[in-house]
């Protein structure tokens, strides 16, 4: 049945995203704002078919035996009621993708994977789709609890479907402001900054789905009129070097091939060039 359901997420959330990409294209072009380009958005597909491949060969292991294994020792047995069952899962869900998201670009390892998905310079629906690709092989480790809370293993791949739909339309430079939501609903303001290499806007506004969590741990930051700010500039702070299909995924996990090839390395400058904060350097006292 939970796999039907995600079916039937599929079948209503594939129209409706090229619908609204047909329509940021054609407002895109019509306003000469260049917010896409055939070589960023092939890149983008590309990205997501090799994240889903990854994702679909791994799903037995992490549905069909560990989230299993977990959920054989469930502490809570029966949720007596199915709201509060699935409002549980939501903000569970959330609030555990926080701190793989936020872990993600902590720790250079993780960032290595998740580099890909903030590679691009364009902000617009497609750029959701642009994946972190190698993300599949352990994002499952961080929604362990969630099983053993006594959520079906099934049922969390279909909650996580469902945010990550939202995940995916607040990719866009075109809706400005959401109002009220904007306190409470991660939003394309808030993402837009989570996208931004500006200093200011570098690890903020980590969720998926709900801002709650990024105000809570002190990694929210208010998207900034250009009269208070600078613009915001999509990317790396430093670009990649030949942008090719291999060099978009793997060219972070070389440069850490390098940096550990350098001379009279101690084991702890090793273990922070792998497991450190992006951008550590060992000859950096700052």
């Amino acid at each position: 049945m939970e796999a039907v359901k995600e079916n039937i997420l599929l079948l209503i959330s594939t129209p409706i995203y090229l619908i609204i990409i047909c329509i940021e294209l054609l407002i895109s072009n019509y306003g000469s704002r260049k917010l896409y380009s055939l070589k960023d958005t092939v890149t983008n597909i590309y990205l997501m078919l090799l994240n889903s491949i990854i994702d679909l060969a791994f799903r037995s292991i992490y549905i069909g035996v560990i989230f299993t294994f977990f959920y054989k020792y469930r502490i809570i047995n029966n949720w007596q009621s199915a709201i509060w069952y699935w409002l549980f899962l939501l903000l569970a869900e959330d609030f555990l993708y926080y701190w793989l998201h936020r872990f993600d670009h902590k720790i250079r390892f993780f960032w290595a994977a998740h580099v890909t998905h903030h590679s691009s310079q364009k902000m617009n629906f497609t750029v959701g789709f642009r994946s972190s690709v190698f993300q599949p092989l352990y994002r499952f480790i961080y929604f362990i609890p969630l099983p053993l809370l006594g959520f079906k293993p099934l049922d969390i791949v279909f909650m996580y479907s469902a945010t990550q739909i939202w995940g995916i339309f607040v990719h866009t430079e075109l809706v400005r402001n959401m109002g009220w939501l904007e306190y409470i609903f991660v939003t394309p303001s808030h993402h837009r900054v989570h996208h931004g290499s500006n200093a200011k806007y570098i690890d903020k506004n980590m969720g998926m789905f709900l801002i709650i969590w990024d105000k809570l741990f002190g990694t929210f930051q208010k998207e900034l009129d250009n009269n208070e700010y600078e613009p915001i500039k999509y990317g790396l702070t430093t670009e990649i070097t030949n942008p090719n299909a291999m060099n978009i995924i793997f060219h972070e996990w070389n440069q850490i091939r390098k940096d550990l090839a350098q001379p009279k390395l101690s084991f702890k400058q090793k273990w922070l060039y792998i497991f450190g904060k992006p951008g550590y350097k060992h000859h950096d006292k700052s």
